[in-house]
């Protein structure tokens, strides 16, 4: 299956992946820019093309983005690719049940889920800015984080995907204690694994539209990468103003396209 879009079209979605790259590198949710728009782009295309596009898109961002981290910030790899694993089997399952996802509830839900991380945004404004309290790692804790941020976290992402890096993040620093840098830099990693079993399920599927994905790939990991090393060089702070503007303007276009397009 083909689209056919303009040129000003493709580059703004480039422009869309680059951004989308670099947030998620430094606080997580860059799909929340992403998939919806993928939405605004490409109107006509079913709801399994754009997930599965922005699969093929996001996973090479949040892999050059993966690699920043671990080379810098000291990582529990261990940890880190057991919970992937079963983040793994999570979204293989969610990427599924994508699938049968009726296009009429896509919209709503991905505004739903804006909603719910702008609310957490606003109403945590040091969430980023300093480190979580640290200690030691109970293996209670550690099969927690597996179940929560693993299958959970991941079969959301197979399933939908918007703000799992965020949401990665969050789980990830409560549940095992880390600090917020080593939070992002293992959500990374467990958020690769996501990205590889879905996009497995959805290109089997037939569901990426690889001449749109190609080229914003390239952009996405641009983004990931520059992303990553301003995180680990000036903190995540100032993000969070630009995610709460990126989030307001995504939420009053869908909301139009939602009740007067």
């Amino acid at each position: 299956m083909t689209h056919d879009i303009s040129l000003t079209t493709l580059l703004l979605l480039c422009l869309a992946a680059a951004t989308a790259g670099w947030i998620d590198a430094v606080v997580g949710g860059g799909g929340l820019l992403q998939l919806p728009a993928l939405l605004v782009g490409l109107p006509h295309a079913a709801p399994a093309h754009m997930l599965g596009t922005n699969k093929a898109v996001a996973i090479w961002g949040t892999a050059a983005a993966a690699v920043s981290y671990a080379r810098r910030a000291p990582l529990d790899l261990r940890t880190a690719f057991r919970t992937g694993l079963a983040a793994l089997g999570g979204s293989l399952a969610g990427a599924v049940f994508a699938s049968g996802i009726d296009s009429t509830l896509l919209r709503p839900l991905i505004m739903v889920i804006l909603v719910a991380v702008l609310a957490f945004v606003l109403l945590r404004p040091g969430f980023g800015a300093v480190a979580a309290g640290g200690g030691p790692v109970s293996r209670r804790r550690v099969w927690t984080a597996i179940l929560v941020a693993g299958l959970g976290i991941g079969f959301y992402d197979g399933l939908i995907g918007p703000g799992t890096g965020t949401f990665l993040v969050l789980a990830l620093a409560g549940i095992l204690r880390m600090d917020l840098v080593a939070a992002s830099g293992t959500a990374k990693i467990v958020n690769v694994c996501t990205n590889i079993g879905a996009l497995v399920t959805f290109s089997l599927q037939g569901a990426v539209l690889w001449s749109v994905a190609l080229p914003m790939a390239v952009f996405n990991l641009a983004g990931g990468t520059v992303g990553a090393r301003m995180a680990l060089k000036r903190g995540s702070g100032f993000v969070r103003v630009v995610l709460v503007v990126v989030v307001l303007g995504l939420l009053a276009k869908l909301g139009y396209d939602q009740w007067a397009g």
